[in-house]
């Protein structure tokens, strides 16, 4: 997991930030992304792409991150923008963002995906990053746990669409809620599977 920050740390970058985005796929909801800066070679158990993790053990490998961290940002895009731009445009706004919310400045950017962002830093994109490298794995981890916290939040305000259980994702469950009750605020009305029911 530390094979793309020991190469680039050997070209003479010190401070690495990792970058992912959560939310890119949800009917509902921001997309989140995070940067994070970690200590050289720092270790964390159990450290990888959050998709391949529990609820559990990745509630818990972010409360490591937040601690062994040397910085974190994270950067939200809203439903609105999303309809207004395009999710593209979102994706690479929240990651922009996070990397603004770092309170030291990397000197380079490992980005999950194949999309570089606009950014004076020189960056590498790493497609499925997130399993691959430390930086992005951490990133990924703190991008999906709050994102997930937002969307409870966002259940207790919607609650008849079960937002706490899919996320805002297109289940079987969302979609008949959306065909119920249509649309709330935080649906995004241009994505195909909710602009049919505005």
């Amino acid at each position: 997991m530390w094979f793309y920050e020991t190469e680039i740390g050997n070209q003479g970058y010190k401070s690495i930030a990792g970058i992912d985005e959560v939310g890119r796929g949800p009917l509902a909801g921001p997309v989140v992304a995070a940067s994070v800066i970690l200590p050289e070679k720092c270790r964390i158990e159990g450290l990888n792409d959050s998709k391949k993790l529990s609820e559990k053990k990745r509630n818990l490998i972010f409360r490591i991150i937040q601690q062994k961290a040397l910085a974190i940002g994270i950067g939200v895009v809203s439903w609105d923008i999303i309809d207004r731009t395009n999710i593209s445009h979102a994706v690479k706004a929240a990651m922009v963002d996070s990397v603004s919310r770092l309170n030291s400045k990397p000197d380079f950017l490992l980005i999950d995906g194949i999309q570089k962002i606009p950014s004076i830093i020189p960056q590498l994109t790493i497609k499925k990053g997130d399993a691959l490298s430390a930086s992005i794995a951490a990133a990924s981890i703190i991008a999906k746990v709050t994102r997930d916290g937002m969307m409870v939040r966002y259940n207790n305000i919607y609650p008849s669409y079960g937002f706490n259980r899919h996320k805002g994702y297109g289940t079987q469950d969302h979609l008949k809620n959306i065909i119920k009750f249509g649309p709330c605020k935080i649906h995004r009305k241009t994505f195909k599977r909710v602009k049919e029911y505005c």
